[in-house]
């Protein structure tokens, strides 16, 4: 009503329906907005039970991480167990194609039918033609790795997988200096109970080389070394040791292979 006048303005009849239309209308509303926030806004962040996208993407990312760090942890136990057995010469012994230290893919020539085409036979021939009188083409050697001798010496005990004596065993004289027999990275240098001071060198291709009785090391582990690079200097260290000499292994791919074939130590 109006203040001065007492004249009617507006009027609003109450009952049951007015009150129960507006009350459905408020809470349809109420729900609107409350799922609009929910579902929509950052605010999202601050209802409990609600995580932040921020938090989904690190956690999403923590996960890829972590997968790949049980895989990382996996190879670095295999590693480990592999450097355990070359310590403890435990293993089998694995034949090796001599005449290169990677085992090749044998393939059934006999099984396979290769018939050239004219195509082909013309180019074999003028290829052929072409490098009759080359000069200058050079000869590739079939041997992807030449390994230096460690040491020069009388080799008192040779390789023996009958025997499971994995290694090759080298008469030498006090602080003879014991060299790298090829490029590489030392994995493992320290010293053992059994074996005294034991350097490894991992070289390409998966090759592994182990020097052991040891009297003193020249290098650390992770340092890299040259193919004839001093790396110890020869002793009688270690329970197991019967005098002054050097214990070599060479390893491939997890296995013990005959150094004798690929080297000359007298």
């Amino acid at each position: 009503m109006n203040e001065d006048t007492f004249e009617e303005i507006f009027s609003l009849k109450l009952n049951l329906m007015n009150v129960f239309v507006v009350v459905t209308i408020s809470s349809i509303l109420l729900i609107g907005i409350t799922t609009y926030i929910i579902a929509f806004t950052p605010l999202r962040e601050y209802i409990p039970g609600y995580a932040s996208t921020k938090l989904k993407r690190e956690a999403t990312i923590l996960a890829v991480k972590s997968d790949s760090l049980e895989l990382e942890v996996k190879r670095n136990e295999a590693y480990i167990e592999s450097i355990k057995k070359i310590l403890t010469g435990d293993l089998e012994y694995a034949q090796f194609n001599k005449d290169s230290i990677i085992s090749a893919e044998v393939l059934e020539t006999e099984k396979l039918k290769l018939e050239a085409a004219a195509e082909e036979m013309k180019l074999r021939d003028q290829v052929a033609l072409e490098d009759k009188y080359n000069l200058f083409e050079k000869a590739e050697s079939k041997v992807e790795l030449v390994l230096f001798p460690p040491a020069k010496g009388h080799v008192t005990e040779k390789y023996s997988s009958k025997n499971k004596h994995f290694a090759v065993d080298i008469a030498l004289a006090k602080d003879t200096p014991i060299k790298s027999v090829a490029n590489g990275t030392v994995i493992f240098a320290d010293w053992t109970p059994s074996t005294g001071n034991v350097i490894i060198v991992k070289h390409k291709n998966d090759i592994i080389s182990v020097y052991k009785h040891a009297s003193s090391l020249t290098k650390n582990q992770g340092d890299v070394v040259r193919t004839g690079e001093v790396i110890a200097l020869a002793g009688s260290t270690g329970r197991e040791s019967t005098g002054i000499h050097l214990h070599f292994e060479l390893w491939k791919d997890g296995y013990p292979i005959d150094p004798n074939q690929y080297i000359d130590f007298e």
